[in-house]
């Protein structure tokens, strides 16, 4: 089984939905050093994103043997439980302070890369280049999380429900893949 290269975008892009949402949260609440504190949140979102699946990837090959003969439907059940926690996660209040502690940047980058440990674990079940998927995912969460901490100054409200889209494409992604079976 393979994954492509579209596939692999829309999962970096899922993926990021978290950290996009946490960023324009920062964004709204910081005022002070934008420049400086988007870089910082930017690269910390980022090298989770890319450490989380690694970890889950060969976490994965490690339980590979077992996970073979149902990986359809590890892959729809992990994607589907991931989407819907990420739709969830975007109808509740999370207050994020205005300043931006390491403390506060290591838990936000854990908190935004736990949904790709698993993917790493699914990621496992393909043939995929590795280093190129999570440097995808990588530079997309970098991307999106630079932008999300300017658009948040821009915006200055709150906009939590960007987690929705990143779930409903999670949700489709295993969708897809359950219906490989048939």
């Amino acid at each position: 089984m393979n994954i492509n290269f579209f596939e692999i975008l829309l999962i970096s892009i899922s993926l990021a939905m978290d950290a996009f949402s946490v960023s324009i949260s920062k964004g709204i609440t910081m005022n002070y050093k934008i420049k400086r504190n988007s870089l910082i949140l930017a690269t910390s979102f980022s090298i989770f994103q890319m450490i989380m699946p690694l970890i889950g990837y060969y976490l994965g090959n490690l339980l590979n043997i077992y996970l073979l003969k149902y990986n359809y439907l590890i892959v729809f059940f992990i994607l589907t439980i991931i989407g819907i926690n990420m739709i969830k996660e975007s109808y509740s209040n999370n207050i994020i302070n205005s300043k931006l502690s390491l403390k506060e940047l290591l838990l936000l980058s854990i908190a935004t890369s736990i949904d790709a440990l698993s993917i790493g674990i699914t990621f496992s079940l393909f043939k995929i280049n590795l280093l190129l998927t999570i440097s995808i995912i990588g530079i997309i969460t970098f991307i999106l999380s630079f932008i999300g901490v300017n658009l948040g100054k821009i915006l200055n409200n709150k906009f939590n429900n960007i987690n929705i889209l990143g779930g409903i494409i999670l949700i489709i992604l295993g969708l897809k893949n359950l219906l490989e079976l048939f």
